[in-house]
């Protein structure tokens, strides 16, 4: 990676400002899944480590208005945080101002701020503004003001240029202040970025979810890269309709049958579709499902792939050396549409001397549920920044970081 990491810096007596992804789950004031904030960790004691202050800032949620901040407040992410780190963490319930400022002056060398939600900001005195959102200069300008460096370690916000990431960024290289990548955001752009250029063939990606318009460019960008594309979920019967297959009440986007019709042209023997659905009467987890192969009958909708679909997808992936998944096989959510997603995790679980990278919700949440996570390469923090990188697209989260 040519962009300077937090390990290149000298961070003794620093002020360290450092981007951080806490958007986790937190209902009633206690945290629920606190992955994001594990996977934060190493840089955070990196920093502490190393005689830094750690001046943390992170979003939580979408603020739209000002009853939107209630609820939405990183004080039970700081507490959560301290027991992790097992130091105290200092919580400052603003994001500018007199109140931050001391906070940060009047920090030891080794101890940890972490900075009122960052969006905050997007409403002031109940108008929607979006200063962090909308990356507002002065905003970015202000907050790097507060620190001597920069560290950028929130990859699942790299796909958007925000005032706390690409504005804290560039306002402090004006200002001849380094800007760094923390180890979270060197070891995915590692994995995706080995995975996507340099992958050990055979390369595989598995790509489900709703929608053909949300992958196109995706599924573009790896017919070039990948040995093989296998298609699940919803975006299926899309293709399917391209295929000339009876789809029945099945999810369809209309407009992009042509799209689907030119990637099939495109792909040859590359795209592996799935050879049979579970299909039901409607979208409900307690109604009477059947097996069909790959036209669906008039009143049924497909829900998850077939058990043939999924014998055809392991043969597939038995051979493979890099894998890269993205979104489920089905409605994951039901359990009996669930099926097919957690027969892939499993098998990628139990995959010998290949490298295995998952990123997205359903898909990263199929394989905890199975209990393979420690089994896998790699699992993505950031669902729609893989996505973008799988893609081919410039993350400005990361092209903001310093040159080596």
């Amino acid at each position: 990676m040519a962009k300077t990491i937090i390990s290149d810096l000298d961070l003794q007596d620093k002020k360290v400002l450092m981007r951080v992804d806490f958007n986790v789950p937190v209902s009633n004031g206690v945290v629920g899944d606190d992955n994001r904030i594990v996977a934060a960790l190493p840089t955070i004691n990196y920093v502490i480590e190393h005689g830094g202050k750690a001046i943390l800032f992170s979003h939580l949620g979408r603020i739209k208005s000002e009853d939107d901040k209630e609820g939405l407040s990183l004080r039970p992410v700081a507490e959560k945080l301290s027991k992790l780190i097992e130091k105290p963490v200092t919580f400052v319930p603003a994001t500018e101002g007199k109140q931050l400022e001391d906070a940060i002056n009047n920090m030891n060398d080794g101890e940890i701020v972490l900075v009122e939600n960052t969006r905050y900001e997007d409403v002031v005195n109940g108008e929607q503004v979006k200063r962090e959102s909308g990356n507002d200069p002065k905003l970015g300008e202000y907050w790097a003001s507060l620190g001597d460096c920069f560290v950028n370690d929130a990859f699942g916000t790299a796909h958007r240029a925000h005032a706390s990431n690409v504005g804290i960024a560039k306002a402090m290289e004006a200002a001849g202040k380094p800007v760094a990548g923390g180890f979270l955001i060197e070891k995915e752009i590692k994995f995706l970025g080995d995975a996507v250029n340099n992958p050990e063939r055979p390369f595989v990606a598995i790509l489900g979810g709703a929608k053909v318009s949300d992958k196109i460019g995706v599924i573009d960008h790896l017919l070039e890269k990948a040995d093989k594309i296998i298609i699940g979920g919803g975006m299926t019967y899309t293709f399917y309709a391209a295929m000339g297959h009876e789809i029945g009440n099945s999810l369809v986007e209309k407009d992009k049958i042509e799209v689907a019709k030119n990637i099939l042209d495109k792909a040859g023997d590359k795209l592996v579709l799935p050879v049979d659905s579970v299909v039901a009467p409607k979208f409900d987890n307690n109604v009477e499902t059947q097996v069909v192969g790959e036209d669906i009958p008039d009143g049924q909708m497909a829900l998850d792939i077939g058990p043939k679909s999924v014998e055809l997808f392991e043969n597939v992936l038995k051979t493979a050396k890099t894998v890269v998944w993205n979104g489920p096989m089905g409605v994951f959510e039901m359990s009996n549409f669930a099926k097919g997603t957690l027969a892939i995790g499993k098998f990628l679980g139990d995959l010998k001397e290949a490298t295995t990278i998952v990123g997205g919700g359903d898909s990263t949440a199929a394989v905890k549920e199975l209990g393979v996570s420690d089994k896998l390469t790699h699992i993505s923090t950031g669902g729609g920044a893989s996505l973008a990188y799988l893609e081919g697209d410039t993350l400005p989260g990361i092209a903001a970081l310093s040159d080596k």
